[in-house]
């Protein structure tokens, strides 16, 4: 399956930014085609993954867990146990080579769960560059252990005050920053998401995830297994398990978004479930919008699914009906955090416990010699806070 031209996934993608940023666009276009076909930079980016991110991480079967459900046999793929804690860091690591080949001294990024401001702040430290991470003031209450960790990586803060106080006023925060200081900075956005090239370069970066992914299944099991998951927010974990098994047509793909508490708007992040076609930050793509257009406030319990707009590649996929995408309420989310837990001995974010609460629901309506591949995108000791007051909320509710 190819995009139909460069930029575009159909109808999606696209590069809808304001004139300063056309040109800072096009030389990141150039610089990352240049870039992804050096073999210097190639060995470099590989030589990283391995020796400083940690890769190739394991694919773990989840033995009590498939024996707890009595059906599909249940696979995690690891990124929890890269450096960092999360899958963020594979597309961090590669931006920061392309931003020091661009010769920028200044890394701008935005942040919800925090993930992608450690991971930033992490490769900013690595080289030696200046780092601004802005995330909303909601997320940096309920994401306090990361916004910790970026500040003892050397990075600034900046605490966004304006709309929901979540990623998406975090990520106009940062494109301001950088249409004020286009000549030094080099914008590092985490999700496959934004104007082209975005999408696509995040997607390569992260692409890793599901190359991996397919060699180990083969190796474990003979075969390709019946159905991929992951969470969906932005899209980047969920993109770079599912680029490398496109043209598999046999395995299944299945994106899942948060539902929140409701299917009231205001009340969930599920762009495929209310939303429609519109341009946000820089793509044109499903987002959660009012008849006048406006973007709707969204929530999700875990701070990296709770965005209005999903990855152009993503709604492209669910438009050429090769991924299906569905949703999962906060409850469920925080009832699989627990089952992981206390079955595998593995505490997952919140984020990826979407993904592992639909596993849960679809291994029971599957045969023992069927195969579930989740994507267990990061840990969830940055969520712990979260969970716990949920828990108390649930035995005072």
């Amino acid at each position: 399956m190819e995009q139909s031209r460069k930029g575009w996934f159909g109808e999606f993608g696209g590069r809808f930014a304001p004139e300063t940023l056309m040109g800072p666009l096009i030389e990141l276009e150039r610089a990352y085609d240049e870039a992804k076909v050096d073999s210097v930079f190639i060995q470099e980016l590989q030589y990283l993954l391995k020796n400083f991110v940690g890769r190739e991480t394991p694919l773990t079967f989840a033995s009590r867990l498939t024996e707890h459900l009595g059906g599909a046999r249940i696979y995690l793929k690891r990124e929890d146990l890269t450096h960092t804690g999360a899958h963020k860091i594979n597309n961090a690591v590669g931006q920061i080579l392309l931003a020091r080949r661009m010769k920028k001294k200044r890394i701008i990024a935005e942040t919800g769960a925090g993930q992608h401001g450690v991971a930033t702040a992490t490769v900013a430290a690595r080289f030696g560059l200046e780092c601004v991470v802005y995330m909303g003031k909601v997320d940096m209450e309920r994401q306090a252990p990361n916004v910790q960790r970026m500040k003892l990586l050397g990075a600034k803060v900046v605490a966004v005050e304006s709309g929901t106080q979540t990623l998406k006023d975090a990520v106009s925060e940062a494109m301001r920053d950088w249409v004020t200081n286009v000549g030094n900075s080099y914008y590092l956005l985490g999700s496959a998401l934004g104007p082209h090239p975005y999408p696509s370069m995040v997607r390569d970066f992260q692409k890793v995830i599901g190359e991996e992914a397919r060699a180990q299944i083969l190796l474990a099991e003979k075969r390709l297994p019946d159905e991929l998951v992951a969470c969906v927010g932005g899209g980047s974990n969920s993109i770079g398990l599912f680029h490398p098994f496109l043209s598999d047509f046999l395995v299944r793909m299945t994106g899942v978004e948060a539902g929140g508490r409701s299917s009231v708007p205001g009340e969930h992040a599920a762009r495929f479930d209310g939303g429609s076609i519109g341009v946000l930050q820089g793509t044109q793509t499903y987002i959660l919008q009012d008849a006048s257009g406006q973007i709707q406030n969204t929530h999700s319990i875990s701070a990296g699914l709770d965005y209005a707009a999903v990855g152009p590649e993503h709604a492209w996929l669910r438009d050429q009906k090769r991924a299906q995408y569905v949703n999962v309420r906060d409850p469920e989310a925080l009832d699989a955090f627990h089952l992981l837990a206390k079955l595998e001995g593995i505490i997952p974010a919140l984020e990826s416990s979407h993904a592992i609460a639909y596993a849960v629901k679809r291994a029971r309506d599957m045969t023992k010699d069927q195969i579930l591949l989740v994507n267990l995108s990061g840990r969830g000791d940055k969520d712990l806070n979260t969970v716990l007051e949920a828990d108390e909320g649930k035995k005072h509710g």
